[in-house]
């Protein structure tokens, strides 16, 4: 059945001299990957810069239950990045979001709400003519909801830490739990009531900015097995601190 569909560009992998794999997460298939022959050709049909991280696409192709590797029969951009590839802050931002969501979909089958979702982020991003600094952190607490694991009750001085393996705020700790204090804990509480188009409007200072992403990632690797540690991660905090 010949199907077309919007999709996200998750990963590129060098097939040959001139194809590429490339991994995307659809709209109505979930995560796919297609191989992409001619691509670096010098006057390839399809523009290598279709393949950059997170790029919107829409793709054609024959849709067989089971397929592994697929051609595609035709590819396009469905929104094209206006500042992103031109903007040092949004392009390492995203890169950054690109690894994150990349080592967190598991998700085989389609769900049209996060792929709205991931696409509305990366829209937003390109077109803000606001601040971005905190767009990232809120984002990735806010991914949280369509990966099964996002934080549970609100904090209050009756409950003000915020515990990491079962992701809810408690008035209770103990010596063995992961646990936030309470002063991150009620910036958590903040970021988790924020959404992404209102995030510039959070006065954050660089070293708050990376502490508070820094026990995201915690939560995310206590949370996903096998989640590992985000590279680029390193490349947002020398960033943000020059």
């Amino acid at each position: 059945m010949l199907c077309k569909t919007r999709a996200i560009v998750l990963k590129t992998v060098k097939f040959s001299e001139t194809s590429l794999v490339v991994k995307l997460y659809t709209e109505q298939f979930g995560l796919k990957s297609f191989l992409v022959r001619g691509v670096r050709k010098k006057h390839a049909r399809n523009s290598p810069n279709l393949f950059q991280p997170l790029s919107l696409i829409e793709v054609v192709f024959i849709h067989k239950p089971g397929d592994g590797l697929i051609i595609p029969k035709e590819i396009n951009s469905w929104h094209h990045f206006q500042t992103i590839p031109f903007d040092v802050i949004k392009s390492s931002i995203v890169l950054f979001l690109n690894e994150l969501i990349y080592r967190s979909i598991r998700e085989e089958e389609a769900n049209p709400d996060f792929f709205t979702f991931l696409a509305h982020s990366v829209v937003y991003i390109d077109a803000s003519n606001e601040q971005v600094f905190n767009a990232h952190i809120v984002f990735t607490l806010h991914l949280t909801h369509y990966l099964g694991f996002f934080p549970l009750g609100n904090f209050s001085p009756e409950k003000p830490y915020f515990l990491l393996r079962e992701g809810v705020f408690s008035k209770f700790i103990s010596e063995d739990d992961f646990y936030v204090n309470q002063q991150e804990s009620e910036l958590l509480d903040v970021l988790i009531r924020t959404n992404m188009e209102d995030s510039h409007t959070l006065e954050l200072s660089s070293a708050k900015r990376k502490r508070i992403l820094e026990i995201i990632i915690l939560y995310y690797q206590l949370h996903l097995i096998g989640f590992g540690e985000i590279k680029s991660l390193e490349v947002l905090s020398q960033l943000f601190h020059a």
